[in-house]
């Protein structure tokens, strides 16, 4: 269905259309399957529950929309885990945003929707299969034509490949129909707040003159770094009255975990190493002799890059034999070698290398029929025609096709598995010479080609790759299996796992606010059994042993602390807030020494250092490249500073400075009243949305148990 190749060119995840993005809230593996009638839940906002089957629903219809629009009949575990999170956060939105408008007496009625569709201007319907051929847009007439169609459809005489691609699309319009009522919904919530929040001129003129008033002043500063911080002193209370200040911003959202682990890399050993290479010495003196079918040879000598009978660029061909051809004579061979990137020992022979042209233009006529001796005599038929004197097109058109010509290049079909009737359907074409026609032979079809036109002529290669990649065996993985089984074993606790990992051997991993969202431990791939294992267990308690990664890894984890929903502890912050009043006391001892100073006066003090800085405004901050820091409050002091009067000592984030601003200047921005007013409220609406999403999570207690089942 030629719907299904309109909306695959759309092919960017639906991620960013479907998502409003109203709020930034803080958000497993592939679905294990649940017995029938079991129910147990995954989440809960505002204590509403969500079950798995229904979480699993959402789940499968968001990837299927997304396998439909990318033309894909699986995803990525990546992918899959992009798409599970996405369904989370859009499930949290939706219900918070719901919960508030129903409040507020806000709906989205089935008109409004019917409206929207009838506009065709929101970016979502671009990623329909129903677009005007002619202007690209959204044609509200084509999607009509097909909802007729299809309730019309009988399966009983309708094929059922054709059933089943007019319900994919049926089904992925009712999931743009869902989400055009959830995006209006969220528009009408995010306008009332927008609405609520408003600029005047007097702010509007002073955030132009700000922005555009570009000021340049010389400086001079004293670092903090000229103060040692083991000379200033910090007492307990000091920062207990600093966290009380500030505790809001040590607010937890959701439950974290801060981890220990062990990661063990099985590698191959000398053992394994010595085996293969006395293999790839085999397969290189195999190559040396003359072989009778390269890709079966290539096929059971176990490499990772196959041997397909065409002619491929050189980008076609790993780096690491690309960078070696002109080493080697055709016929000739190269290796054994290792190559560091990959990991692998290769040997590779050169059997051929031709200049061909890498566009080629050609046309075709498919012909079928009931039989093949009936294929064959009507194949027979339409070339001889052709090849004396009859027009291609017309021929074409009557069997109902165009015969116009297309172009192919090397990048349609390298890197791709080519065999069969692919692999020789591809080699007629690149290498018929041009202006002849070929009656092809397929196993379902005969087709005849000719080929119009060729350009872009380049060098091509066939070459026979052995790449082998240096694996451990299965006595070096129960090896290094039963060692680490003993120390996890012995080591039983988080203390005992940390005192004795590396007299062990054994290299200890930190990872700090782990959420029972992520998906993985360390960025290991297959460790989501463990990661449940790290919220199931209690600070203190240690795991056994893992098989992770691509059954090449092995793991052990352990919980150094649980830092729960809420305020975090002053224990955890304690450093940081040392660190912020250190700096805040260095500013004041730096203040005083700069105290009646003079911009000359205190470029000459101990450790000063002086700089001009230019085109400074209010908007941004002052990079002051001596101190290697941007500082606001020198933007702030230029803007109103008289040109030729040096500053009083002004404390900032990394020093204390004296500026002495020597010209000013405006951009050559108009102003405008109005467009300065709404990028004023759009910025205040920002940082609403910010504040009262984080508001709304809170209140409404969202508790994510994903990581349970998924």
């Amino acid at each position: 269905m030629a719907a299904l190749q309109k909306i695959r060119s759309h092919g960017p995840l639906l991620i960013g259309v479907i998502a409003l993005g109203l709020f930034a809230f803080i958000a497993g593996d592939a679905w294990k399957v649940i017995a029938p009638r079991q129910s147990q839940d995954v989440g809960e906002v505002n204590g509403k529950k969500i079950s798995a089957q229904d979480y699993q629903a959402l789940f499968e219809e968001y990837a299927d929309a997304v396998k439909f629009s990318q033309g894909l009949t699986a995803l990525t575990d990546e992918q899959n885990d992009a798409v599970k999170d996405q369904v989370w956060q859009a499930y949290v939105n939706n219900q918070l945003i719901e919960n508030e408008a129903k409040k507020l007496g806000l709906t989205v009625s089935d008109e409004e929707v019917q409206d929207i569709i009838d506009q065709g201007s929101a970016p979502i319907l671009a990623n329909t299969p129903f677009l005007n051929q002619t202007t690209g847009a959204f044609d509200k007439d084509m999607l009509n034509m097909f909802l007729v169609n299809y309730s019309s459809m009988n399966a009983s005489n309708t094929s059922a490949d054709v059933m089943q691609q007019y319900q994919q699309v049926y089904k992925y319009w009712t999931f743009i129909e869902k989400t055009l009522r959830q995006n209006r919904l969220a528009e009408k919530y995010q306008s009332l707040l927008s609405m609520s929040l408003l600029s005047n001129s007097v702010e509007a003129q002073n955030s132009f003159d700000a922005r555009t008033t570009q000021t340049d002043f010389l400086m001079a500063a004293l670092p903090y770094s000229s103060v040692l911080d083991s000379s200033i002193v910090v007492t307990d209370s000091e920062i207990k009255a600093r966290y009380e200040k500030k505790k809001e911003q040590y607010r937890q959202l959701v439950e974290t975990r801060d981890i220990r682990y062990i990661d063990v890399q099985v590698e191959a050993s000398d053992e394994d190493r010595a085996a293969l290479e006395a293999e790839m010495d085999e397969y290189t003196q195999q190559l040396t002799d003359e072989v009778a079918d390269y890709t079966t040879f290539v096929r059971q000598s176990g490499s990772e890059q196959p041997f397909i009978n065409l002619y491929y660029t050189a980008k076609a061909l790993p780096s690491d034999v690309v960078a070696r051809l002109d080493s080697v004579e055709v016929g000739g061979v190269f290796g054994p070698y290792y190559n560091a990137a990959d990991n692998t020992i290769n040997s590779f022979k050169k059997l051929e290398v031709v200049n061909m042209a890498d566009s080629i233009q050609f046309r075709q006529i498919q012909v079928t029929g009931d039989t093949q001796a009936r294929v064959q005599e009507l194949a027979d038929s339409i070339y001889t025609a052709i090849r004396g004197g009859a027009q291609f097109a017309d021929i074409a058109q009557r069997y109902g096709q165009t015969g116009e010509p297309v172009w192919i290049s090397s990048a349609n079909y390298e890197g791709a598995q080519v065999d069969g009737d692919n692999l020789r359907y591809i080699n007629a074409i690149t290498t018929l010479p041009q202006n002849q026609l070929t009656n092809l032979n397929l196993t379902q079809a005969n087709v005849i080609l000719e080929v119009v036109a060729k350009k872009a002529v380049q060098p091509k290669y066939k070459v026979a790759v052995v790449k082998r990649p240096v694996e451990f065996s299965k006595d070096t993985y129960n090896k290094a299996y039963n060692n680490f089984s003993e120390f996890v074993a012995a080591n039983s606790t988080y203390e005992k796992m940390v005192a004795n990992a590396e007299d062990a051997g054994y290299r200890l991993y930190t990872q700090g606010e782990v959420q029972s969202s992520d998906h993985t431990i360390g960025s290991i791939r297959n460790t989501k059994d463990a990661l449940k294992w790290v919220f199931e267990a209690k600070a203190g308690d240690a795991s056994g042993l893992y098989e992770c990664g691509e059954s090449d890894r092995l793991m052990q984890v352990a919980v150094a602390r649980v830092n729960k929903v809420g305020y975090r502890p002053l224990a955890l912050v304690q450093d940081e807030i040392k660190r912020e009043l250190i700096r805040e006391k260095k500013g004041e001892l730096l203040l005083a020494k700069a105290e009646g100073a003079s911009l000359e006066q205190l470029k000459t003090m101990d450790e000063a250092v002086s700089d001009s800085v230019k085109r400074v405004s209010f908007s941004s901050p002052a990079y002051v490249a001596a101190i290697g820091g941007s500082e606001f409050v020198l933007s702030a002091d230029a803007l109103v500073g008289q040109q030729g009067v040096a500053s009083a000592p002004l404390k900032g984030n990394y020093g204390v400075y004296v500026l002495q601003p020597y010209a000013q200047n405006k951009t050559n921005e108009t102003y405008d009243a109005s467009t300065e007013k709404v990028m004023l409220q759009n910025n205040k609406v920002n940082i609403a949305r910010q504040q009262f999403g984080n508001d709304l999570y809170l209140k409404a207690n969202v508790k994510d148990t994903r990581y349970l089942w998924f």
